[in-house]
């Protein structure tokens, strides 16, 4: 309201508007909004309220592959080019094909549990090459050549999340990660069986590399003191390491855990028991 005068909602900057839809789940923007009034439905068709797609709560709940393919291709068609995606269990690889087609504008993408394969990454990635940070944990159908395919072409990728799972060798990954993605700050590599050499790698192959997350990874124990004086910005949290792993040397706050996880056990086994 400006002077006395009331303006009308249609009147807003649409990416004000975009901004405003974007605190609001994926429900009520589907199914509330749009019942609303007509500028605001107008609006929520525009490619400004689409710019950050989460569904993967959504993917959990309601997982169908035909019903996500529907989904994806009705949110993507509204935005055009999100900023952010990031979806549950892609099935296949042509919907990853499809959100490649669209991806000129995408920085960050989050795909676990996702059933792609090396070969439609390495044919698509030059589409991707705005991603900055990138989830793909549990994607147990690709390794290698994928990783080298994202960094060969995303070279603006700072961010990588990969835990695998199952302690899965991961040593030719750490090379492909350390030859092809120099711009790295954020690592994550977790439940992974991984040598002292591979993870040298990756802190030489990576200078920029300020954090990197190995919890619960299986592998030759490397020195503390020798990371902190040869890297001392970097932040490995060494404690967390499978191999070095005891009670005494856990955090405090995490033996507090532990506690606590135990006697709510007992009493569970204790309720069961009347």
């Amino acid at each position: 309201m400006e002077g006395g005068e009331i303006r009308c909602w249609d009147e807003l900057i649409p990416d004000a508007l975009g901004l405003i839809f974007s605190k609001l789940s994926l429900k009520e923007k589907l199914t509330v909004i749009p019942r609303i009034c007509k500028p605001w439905s107008k609006a929520l068709m525009g490619p400004y309220s689409w710019q950050e797609i989460d569904i993967a709560q959504w993917c959990y709940d309601h997982y169908q592959p035909e019903l996500l393919d529907r989904m994806l291709r009705m949110l993507i068609g509204f935005s055009g080019s999100p900023r952010e995606l990031s979806v549950y269990n892609i099935p296949n690889d042509a919907i990853f094909s499809f959100i490649a087609d669209h991806a000129g504008s995408l920085e960050t993408l989050q795909i676990p549990y996702s059933q792609i394969s090396d070969s439609i990454v390495e044919k698509v990635a030059g589409r991707m090459c705005a991603i900055t940070f990138l989830d793909l944990s549990y994607c147990y159908n690709i390794g290698p050549r994928a990783l080298e395919a994202f960094g060969r072409n995303c070279r603006l990728l700072s961010g990588l999340r990969r835990a695998k799972g199952s302690f899965c060798s991961v040593n030719e990954e750490a090379h492909a990660i350390a030859t092809t993605m120099p711009e790295l700050k954020h690592l994550e590599i977790n439940y992974m069986l991984i040598t002292a050499e591979g993870v040298f790698d990756i802190i030489s192959g990576c200078p920029k590399l300020v954090y990197l997350d190995v919890r619960n990874c299986r592998y030759s124990k490397v020195s503390e003191k020798f990371l902190k004086e040869k890297y001392p910005g970097l932040n490995v949290p060494l404690y967390y390491f499978y191999d070095e792993i005891t009670f005494e040397n856990l955090p405090t706050t995490f033996s507090s855990v532990v506690l606590e996880m135990d006697v709510e056990e007992d009493m569970w086994d204790y309720d069961e028991d009347l």
